[in-house]
């Protein structure tokens, strides 16, 4: 087993201002049941207000719904064959006519601009069958996510005693879909057309989330509304790499308080730099080899959403004492630490620049010692 040791390195990462005293900015009072401000990055809670409450979700079901099709469709072209079922749902709708064929990506653009239900539906029919079965799914994901206040019975969020979340375990589920890169592209569309049941006409489909045209950075993600519910929203939003996602559940003033938490969030977190490529370089003692030294250096770039108001950061090295010949060119030699406030917050791997041969004897040698 490797003995590792700990070499403080007296280099500290001076990139923005890492000493910056907290905003002034307060954390916000939201006037919602249920209330979570996440870094999506860390996942870090930078507001919670009852966020472990359950509460229903209405329409931001189908961040859910979205997801799971996401995962289960080889091919966003496929056409699917919209059900009688789907077409004859209740809600909000795009007017789906049964036996009418669309792509699952024009279906996605219709569930997550225009929430529509009759989308929802035909989407769950196509990939497990019905709505039943798709609901499933979306429990086995949430499951996966460690959603540990969710439960799911339908993929549209009409109202039901069974079909519930919480602001935290909605959040987290958004910061997952938004890794998937064709939901971040969908939900940060503002319009978009579709055909109008094989006629030559179409249907515009506009995006119900309001930030869009007017915070600067937002990218979606989706509203949701019943008389049970109230007001649903889940937003994101970002801004020199650092984005965000809040929820409100049950909020009657969700737009406005979503433009608090957001300036709250950014005033309070800030992108840090901590590593470019090939940045970080380190000498290592070579035992038994041609060379005394060699150095090693990081071929991963590394950069982290952090709070301003944190300590500075420090670099540790964390290797072997020294290195014991051969050593390969492109080995890994160790890691280079980055710690704040005395833990660590992240880690770049370091590279051998060039090789190090064992050192070979000469040919008589031992002749000296008979």
């Amino acid at each position: 087993m490797k003995r590792w040791i700990l070499v403080c390195i007296s280099v500290l990462i001076c990139i923005g201002t890492l000493m910056a005293s907290a905003s002034a900015t307060t954390i916000p009072t939201v006037g919602a049941q249920g209330a979570v401000l996440m870094e999506a990055e860390s996942g870090e809670i930078l507001l919670d207000q009852n966020g472990d409450a359950q509460l229903p979700m209405a329409s931001t079901t189908k961040i859910m719904t979205a997801l799971v099709a996401l995962e289960h469709t080889k091919k966003l072209d496929q056409k699917v064959k919209v059900s009688e079922e789907a077409a004859g749902i209740e809600g909000s709708s795009i007017y789906l006519s049964a036996g009418e064929q669309l792509t699952m990506e024009q279906l996605l653009y219709a569930l997550l601009l225009e929430s529509a239900n009759d989308a929802a539906a035909a989407i769950a029919c196509e990939v497990a069958g019905s709505v039943e079965s798709f609901a499933a799914l979306m429990n086995e994901k949430a499951k996966e996510l460690g959603l540990t206040n969710t439960h799911f019975t339908n993929p549209h969020g009409l109202d039901n005693e069974a079909h519930y979340t919480c602001a935290r375990d909605l959040a987290t589920l958004t910061c997952a879909a938004l890794q998937n890169d064709t939901f971040r592209e969908i939900v940060s569309t503002y319009k978009h057309t579709i055909p109008l049941n094989g006629s030559e006409g179409t249907r515009v489909l506009v995006n119900h989330n309001r930030l869009l045209q007017s915070y600067d950075g937002a990218i979606g993600v989706k509203t949701g509304f019943t008389k049970r519910s109230g007001r649903c929203l889940v937003s994101a939003a970002q801004r020199e790499g650092v984005t965000l996602v809040a929820v409100t559940l049950n909020d009657p003033n969700d737009w406005k308080d979503h433009q608090a938490m957001l300036d709250y969030g950014f005033s309070a977190y800030q992108n840090y730099v901590l590593a470019e490529e090939g940045s970080l370089t380190f000498h290592f003692p070579c035992t038994g080899g041609q060379k005394e030294y060699i150095t090693a250096t990081n071929k991963d770039a590394l950069s982290l959403s952090l709070p301003k108001s944190g300590g500075p950061i420090t670099t540790v090295l964390e290797a072997d004492p020294f290195l014991y010949a051969p050593v390969k060119r492109g080995d890994l030699v160790g890691y280079a630490v980055f710690q704040r406030d005395g833990k660590e917050i992240g880690r770049v791997a370091l590279y051998a620049d060039s090789a190090c041969p064992t050192v070979k004897l000469q040919k008589g040698i031992f002749h000296f010692f008979k």
